[in-house]
């Protein structure tokens, strides 16, 4: 018997749904990350409004004073859907289990002079809460934004503050005990150095407009805290006690580096739609930018010293022109 083996091409009848067919062409091939954002919010058939919020809808464009023509508009240049989101970040924390457990077992942590370890658990592990705040309040614009390209991507921002706030537990654990993260706490509610921040972080639980908290959380708040910490204070740490510390929190350095970039054009694209946005985006850019500024001062002159006012000026400088990247006249 011969069996002669052929190559059959089949043309499927279809190439994706109909809701991404409306937005890329039908006989143009989608990309996962397009089936699962394009169109995939509901629209209709919400049977009546939500009992503890009458004026609005269960997802309602009026939620946020800014206006879009179309909410799908918002790419993210990540292409992060639920596969790809925990593929990427499965790779990120097999390198941070790396770390934790390379410091761990060349005892790294009990070699640390005892100022930068008690330098390091002052700074870091009260960051718990600010965590904490963060993945509240990206669960908040998913919850209540409107469009899946960015109420998608602000969950899995959600989970990664949840992450983050894990990683410093753990870091404070290595360094030192539970005790430190009693004393973090108490440091959280008491310290004055905290206050301030802390007054930022409970303040954004009320704000309404979810885009304004967008802005107020994952613009500015993270735009500022994240390089004074994690690049100026961790340099700091580093030149006193080595690399130990930097090793522990290169988690958020990446993570964060990778996802300002989604943040800014999410920005963008709200900025380019109109001059209202623009304006809008920009009045709230400056307002909280200002505020986070003050609230994090206390915690630079406490690492930093001197140098403080100094880190201060660039971090808002630099801040100042990533905004005007993105569209913003600050």
């Amino acid at each position: 018997m011969q069996i002669d083996l052929r190559t059959v091409s089949i043309k499927p009848l279809r190439q994706t749904y109909d809701n991404v067919a409306r937005r890329i062409g039908a006989d143009k091939p989608a990309s996962r990350y397009q089936e699962g954002t394009l169109d995939a919010q509901a629209t209709a058939n919400f049977h009546y409004r939500p009992l503890w919020d009458p004026d609005h809808e269960l997802f309602d464009v009026t939620r946020t004073a800014i206006k879009m023509a179309d909410w799908y508009a918002f790419k993210d240049p990540r292409q992060l859907y639920y596969g790809t989101y925990t593929l990427a970040r499965a790779r990120m924390q097999e390198t941070a289990e790396g770390d934790f457990e390379f410091v761990e077992s060349r005892g790294l942590a009990a070699a640390l002079p005892e100022v930068t370890r008690k330098l390091a658990l002052d700074v870091l592990l009260p960051l718990r809460h600010v965590e904490w705040g963060a993945n509240m309040n990206n669960s908040f614009i998913c919850a209540y934004g409107y469009g899946t390209a960015i109420t998608q991507p602000c969950i899995y921002q959600a989970m990664d503050h949840l992450g983050i706030a894990q990683y410093l537990t753990r870091t404070g654990l290595l360094l030192e005990n539970e005790a430190a993260l009693d004393a973090a706490k108490q440091a959280w509610l008491a310290d004055p150095k905290w206050q301030e921040l802390r007054r930022y972080v409970e303040d954004s639980f009320v704000v309404t407009d979810w885009f304004e908290l967008f802005v107020a959380q994952n613009l500015v708040l993270d735009g500022l805290l994240y390089p004074l910490v994690y690049e100026h204070i961790d340099n700091a740490l580093s030149a006193q006690g080595g690399p130990t510390v930097s090793m522990l929190t290169r988690f958020q350095s990446e993570w964060f580096g990778e996802t300002r970039k989604w943040v800014d054009a999410s920005i963008k694209t709200a900025a380019v739609e109109s001059m209202e946005n623009k304006t809008l985006l920009s009045q709230w850019a400056k307002q909280y930018r200002d505020k986070a500024a003050a609230a994090l001062a206390p915690l630079a002159r406490h690492a930093l010293g001197e140098q403080a006012d100094a880190v201060m000026a660039e971090l808002q400088e630099e801040f100042n022109a990533r905004a005007a990247k993105a569209g913003l006249a600050l």
